[in-house]
């Protein structure tokens, strides 16, 4: 069984965020789709122009299956806090077999590399 797991906002859902969840069926072809959603807060604090159930149920009508809520411990937080609690969150599932995540580049070997740096930060960068 595939069962993709995506990270949303839908702040509110748009024809970019239909086309990344086509587009993400499309190329896994699931069972199930998994979402995490940040709830009335989104990232880096700012209020939902959407409440949090307006936007679950856009999603459930956009064809996701079951939406979790990101706790807004890690919705308000920059990039790496946001990711860190959505990404733990599809984890601790134990059936999300794929991740998609939408990129401007589409080259995987550059965001590969972007991460690697990220990951082995150069010791000329540690205080």
């Amino acid at each position: 069984m595939k069962v993709l797991g995506i990270i949303v906002e839908y702040n509110p859902l748009h024809d970019g965020h239909l086309y990344h969840l086509t587009s993400s069926i499309e190329l896994v072809k699931p069972d199930f789709v998994v979402a995490v959603m940040s709830g009335n807060f989104v990232q880096r604090g700012e209020p939902s122009i959407v409440d949090k159930f307006a936007r679950t149920k856009m999603a459930l009508n956009a064809g996701i299956d079951v939406v979790f809520e990101l706790p807004a411990i890690y919705s308000i937080q920059d990039a790496r806090g946001f990711a860190i609690g959505s990404v733990g969150i599809l984890n601790a599932t134990n059936v999300v077999t794929d991740l998609v995540f939408g990129s401007e580049s589409n080259d995987l070997k550059i965001i590969e590399k972007i991460a690697s740096l990220i990951v082995e930060e150069s010791p000329a960068f540690e205080r």
